[in-house]
Parts: structure tokens; sequence; C-alpha cells
């Protein structure tokens, strides 16, 4: 036996390979340093279990992939059966390549393979990648392939999330409970209600303090989030994509790879965790390079009511208040006049664009700004030309449809001939217009998607990354975001391929500040998509004042979903000073450390977010509900530099919010204050008492 440890970004996973059979992990978390063989030697020796009573005989194994045959009774990482038999694997001739922060490893059993892949990447996240090839000439049914890693013993509750349309990514915490726990997403996507980060933590562990170990599935399909506390082993968390019976059935020489999985440690709290997911996407070669731009969206401003005068009137507003991209959402398209109709005819709709698009995206061009596209490729309206001429191409069982999701179904995209008609439209398209953007949705769940009576969701979710990576190859430029009814489809998965995601249909900036807050664990702010709707929020029916709604889109790739042609003068000039301010620091807001802060108050928030060098931060205070003090505590904008002295003052670019306060603070009189970054962090500001919806943005610069 060897152990073998990689590392890197303070983040380490020690194995042992055995001589025989599968690796097992040792330990991750914390990153001890450079270990000689004799010293890694010594931390198996000290890590060995004892055999219990009533207890296997030997010291219990836990493997990279636990089932039945080492003795595990939780979850197994791996089931598999022939026609004949279930399977129980017995891994031999291991093949184990060891790097500073990688190991790679092949095992075969009696006609099967199976390959193993952990790196780490200089965030320090672990990245897991599993497959399973068939070598035998009976055919092979996977029924799972999970990725799990082991937490220690440290950690007491557990977080995830859960959600509905419009309040995606909803926290829910949990003591961690012994037993098998699994959150199961069968949905064909992501799901609104989507665990989306699965972490288990130290006792109370927030957004400064405490250990996590958190895990998420790179997968836009069915999924499984699982964690495994058994009286045997410490606790194990993992995922793996979800398959149904029968969706896998490998010939010979065939192979199913398993989504991969990432695994996150931190014992930092969630900002650390969080930093550490940044830190990775931001890395990433096909990461957004160029400053984000301000999108001007057509949905909430026209809806279905396209007229070609009304739209270039708008697009002419908008230039005129600094709107750099206009994105035209549905009803473009052939015979689109409500939700019921024209899905799969990807051609322009001639009685509402006579000379097609041409005369809109020639006024967007000649005002400077980018054009976009909405689209909505795999779906059909069965009131359509694809659908008459193509009605085996829906996606269901073979004897009848499934039920209709705002009037539509879906497109099976795993058929070569439907595959091949979108991605030939989707082409024509952005060849005849020069479309800089795609903004592709996706607004329904997939159910009963069985054709020919084998589940098609992982066929589906692969042909959709093929049509994405085809449109990319093609179109090097071309920039897309992912939107399914708003956030559910919000996965690095998707992120993959595209460069923005719609975090929620909800632009209600109440209902907002919540669900960028918790987006922002998995993404930086630079790939969540936040506009600036009407007063009157179409979702929620809650007004909420200009200046709120402003500051809620700071923290992201902002834009608006309005008719701003029917603002007032006075509200395109302040709509105009906060697109200025925020292409000023936008920067900044993309490439810095975000932190959030407890004020002690539930009806708060605090988000800032800091350079690299510890010189310019921007921190936003917001309130959704009224106080229960008539002194709300005071803000604590902690990240910054202990020792650097600083200037803190008020953003103007947003109109000041009202309060409650008779007398403001002083420092807010005085609409500055100053101090090193220990007594920001420690001692920190009098809040002043806003009122519910309000929002004060403070700019801080290094002074000395």
């Amino acid at each position: 036996m060897t152990v073998a440890k990689i590392a890197a970004g303070g983040t380490s996973v020690i194995f042992l390979l055995p001589e025989a059979g599968l690796p097992l992990v040792l330990h991750w978390g914390a990153d001890p340093g450079a270990l000689t063989a004799p010293q890694l030697s010594e931390l198996h020796t000290a890590t060995v279990r004892g055999v219990s009573s009533s207890a296997l005989d030997q010291p219990w194994p836990l493997t990279v992939l636990p089932t039945e045959s080492d003795g595990w009774a939780g979850r197994p990482g791996l089931v598999l059966q022939r026609e004949s038999s279930t399977v129980f694997p017995v891994w031999r001739e291991p093949t184990t390549t060891v790097r500073d922060a990688s190991l790679e490893s092949r095992f075969v059993s009696d006609g099967l393979e199976f390959r193993y892949s952990a790196v780490i990447d200089t965030a320090g996240l672990v990245h897991i990648n599993q497959s399973i090839t068939n070598h035998g000439t009976e055919p092979l049914s996977v029924h799972s392939l999970e990725a799990t890693l082991p937490v220690g013993g440290l950690a007491t509750e557990v977080l995830d999330f859960t959600g509905r349309w419009t309040r995606e990514r909803t926290p829910q915490r949990s003591p961690l409970t012994q037993g098998s726990t699994v959150r199961e997403s069968r949905r064909g996507r992501t799901g609104h209600d989507s665990p989306f980060l699965l972490a288990v933590g130290t006792q109370g562990f927030d957004d400064q303090t405490g250990q996590i170990w958190a895990t998420h599935l790179a997968w836009s399909g069915d999924s499984i989030y699982r964690r495994d506390i058994l009286p045997e082993s410490v606790p194990v968390i993992g995922v793996g994509e979800l398959l149904r019976p029968g969706e896998i059935v490998l010939a010979d020489g065939q192979v199913y790879e398993a989504p991969e999985a990432v695994f996150a440690w931190s014992d930092g709290g969630l900002d650390a965790l969080s930093a550490r997911f940044h830190r990775s996407l931001r890395a990433r070669p096909g990461h957004p390079r160029t400053p984000r731009p301000v999108i001007l969206n057509t949905w909430e401003a026209v809806y279905f009511n396209h007229d070609q005068q009304r739209l270039l009137e708008l697009a002419d507003t908008a230039a005129g208040i600094g709107v750099e991209r206009f994105v035209l959402d549905d009803g473009w398209f052939h015979r689109r006049r409500s939700d019921t109709a024209g899905l799969g005819d990807w051609f322009v709709d001639s009685e509402v664009w006579p000379d097609g698009l041409h005369p809109l995206v020639d006024r967007v061009r000649v005002n400077g700004m980018q054009f976009g596209l909405w689209v909505e490729p795999e779906m059909i309206s069965l009131d359509s030309d694809l659908a008459r001429q193509h009605p085996e191409w829906i996606l269901g069982p073979d004897i009848h449809l499934p039920r209709a999701w705002r009037n539509q179904q879906v497109l099976n995209l795993a058929i070569p001939e439907a595959w091949n008609t979108i991605f030939e439209h989707l082409s024509s398209l952005i060849d005849e217009y020069d479309i800089d953007y795609l903004k592709w949705d996706q607004n329904r769940d997939l159910h009963e998607a069985a054709p020919g009576g084998r589940a098609g969701v992982h066929a589906h979710t692969t042909a959709l990354y093929r049509l994405l990576d085809g449109l990319r190859a093609r179109y090097p430029a071309l920039e897309i975001e992912s939107c399914a009814s708003g956030g559910a489809r919000v996965d690095l998965g998707i992120l993959a391929r595209t460069d923005r995601v719609w975090a929620s249909d909800s632009n209600d900036p109440h209902e907002r500040l919540a669900i960028q807050r918790w987006t922002e664990l998995l993404l930086p702010p630079e790939l969540i998509g936040s506009h600036v709707g009407l007063a009157r929020a179409h979702t929620t029916g809650r007004h909420t004042d200009l200046g709120f709604r402003m500051a809620a889109t700071l923290f992201a790739s902002p834009g608006l979903e309005m008719n701003i042609a029917e603002c007032t003068p006075e509200e395109r000039i302040d709509l105009a000073r906060w697109i200025a301010f925020y292409k000023e620091h936008r920067q900044l807001i993309h490439s810095g450390d975000l932190r959030h802060g407890s004020t002690g108050d539930s009806g708060t928030e605090l988000t800032g977010v800091i350079d690299e060098a510890k010189r310019s931060a921007l921190y936003r205070y917001a309130r959704t509900s009224t106080s229960r003090s008539a002194a709300p505590g005071r803000l604590l904008l902690t990240g910054l530099a202990p020792h650097a002295h600083y200037r803190v003052s008020i953003v103007d670019a947003l109109p000041l919010p009202t309060m409650r306060d008779s007398s403001p603070p002083l420092w807010l009189q005085r609409g500055e204050a100053s101090g090193t970054g220990l007594t920001l962090a420690a001692v920190g500001l009098a809040a002043p008492l806003l009122d519910p919806d309000q929002a004060l943005v403070l700019r801080v610069e290094a002074t000395c």
C-alpha cells in the first residue's frame, strides 16, 4: 500500500492506494503541507480505524466508490446490472498516476473498466470525473455512478436549497442527522427547487466563520444530491446524475461518463467557500473577458406586442441613457402573438416585420449597441409548422403527449434530424443579422421524456450540450445566456457553454436581493443577470422606488427590463447616472472579492466587493422590512486591509434613500466617514434607519 497526496489552493486530498481495489480517501480539507513518504505512511497509521463489535472482521474501507462489496450500508456509489445478474465488481489491475494536484486511476473487473480522476484546481476546488466501460458481450445497465468524499467528524449542520418560480435558491438549514439522505431532481432540467449546493459544516457556520465541505453537480438534467451519516463512517457527501431504469445501457465497448462533480472546502465560512468557486470560474479559458455590457431586454417593455416603430424608439432611448446591448425578446417569430403558437418555427414573422428584423438591427447598430435575440430552441408548439410536419419529434412516450406546460412541448434534440434542423435555423438567423447574443430560454420541465419507451433526459441533455457547443464553435464571438423560466437551469454544466444566467424571472428587488445573494454562493456577479424592472413588479405586484431597483442590480451583470420610453425625464436621468456609475466600477465588481456581513437585523442585508489590492470597495446596505429597534446597530465593513486607512462616502449616483431617523447618524449627515480597515470591520458605522425597500451604497477608498 502507498499513500498519495494531491493539493492546490490550500486544499488537499490524501489517498491510500492498495495493491488491489479502489483508492481510499484518508483526508479532504486543509493542506497539511509537504509530506515525505514516511510521513504519509505515518498519516495512514494514524487514521486507520479499529474494528468494532458486530462488524466486519477487518477495518472497514471507505473507497472513492463505496458499495456493498466494501461492506458499505449507505447509498452505493455504483449500481450495475446485466440481464442475468446484479454486478458486484472486484476491481483489480490498478494503474494510477499521481501528480502534484491530480490523481488518475484505471481499474478492471470481469468485463468492466472504471476510470477515476480527481483534480484540484488553483482555487482549491476538487473536480471528480468517473466513467464505466462495458467490455462484455452482455449489455450493461448503469443505474448510478456517483462521486463522494468524506468530510471528517466535525460537521453538525447541513445547508442546501429549494425554491419555486420567482423565488429560486431559497436556503434551508437543519441538523446533520444519521442515515442516508437523498435529494432528487426529476424535472429534466436543474429546476427552480434544485439543491444547487449541498454544504455541511461545523456548528453555526455563517458568512465569515466555520469549516464547510460542499459539493455541486455540473449537470443540467436530473440529479442526485446525497449525504450518508452511518455509525461505521465519518459523514460522506456526494452527487451524481439521476438515471432512470433503462436510461443507460452499454453495449460492448460503450462508455458512460458521469457528469463532473465539484467539491469545495472552506475554513472561513460561506464567503471563503464562494471565493473558491469565483476564483475557479474566473480562471477558465472561456470565462467572459470583455466588460459586461448593460442590457435592455424588451420582454417587460412590450411583451408580445411587437411594433416596429415602437421598438425603434425604444432602441433610440436605450442608447441615449448608455445601454450597450439591445435584446429583442419573445414575439418576433412566425405567428408568435401569444405563448400558444410558433415555437419551432424560427423565422421572422413577416406580418409584424415586413422587412425582417433589419430595420431594428440597423438602428441598434447605428446607436452603437450590440443586438441580441430571444430563442427557445428546445421547445415546440403544437400550433407550429414544425409540429405539423414532424409530430414524431415531440419528446414523450409513443402512445400519448405529455401534459402541456405553458402551452408547449419539448423537442427531442436527440433525434439527429431535429438537432440539425434547429442548428441550421439558428445559424441562419445569426448569419443574417450578425447576432451578438442569444437569450436561450427553456420554459418547462420534462415529463414522460421516454421516446420509444426508454428514458430520454440524459440523451436530451447531452444533445443540448452538443447544440450549444456547435454554435459556439461556429460563432466564437457569440454570447449566450442560460434562462429557464428564470432561474431553473443554474449549474456549472450549462455555464461551461454559456456566458450568463438569468437568476430569476422576478425583477422585484425585494425578492431579488435574497435570490442573488444565494446565487452568488456559486457564481461571481458577472455571470448573474439582474435587471431594473417596472415600478410595479410584474411577478409580485409590489411597488418599489427606482433607487432601490437600481441598487439591487449592482452586484451582477445588470440591465433594464422596462419601457424606458415611458419613463419621466427625471427617471431617465437617474438611470443614465446609474449606468455611468456601473460602467465606472464594473471592473471592481466583476473581479473583486464578495463579502456578506451580518447586521444583527433580519430585515437587512449588507454586501460588499473589495478589489484584490484592498484599495477600493463598494458596499450595499439594504432594508427589506421594518426594524424591531429604533437604533438598528452598526455596519461592519469586512474584508478591508486591517492597517490601511479608508475614506467612506455615499454614492450619489443613486437617489438618497428615505429614512425614519429624525436625525441620521452623524457620519451620514456629513456625507463621509473614515477609519482603518480594522476599525471599520470591528467597530463599524452607525446604521441609518432606512425605510423598507430602500438601499444605501457606500464607496470606500484607501487614503494611505
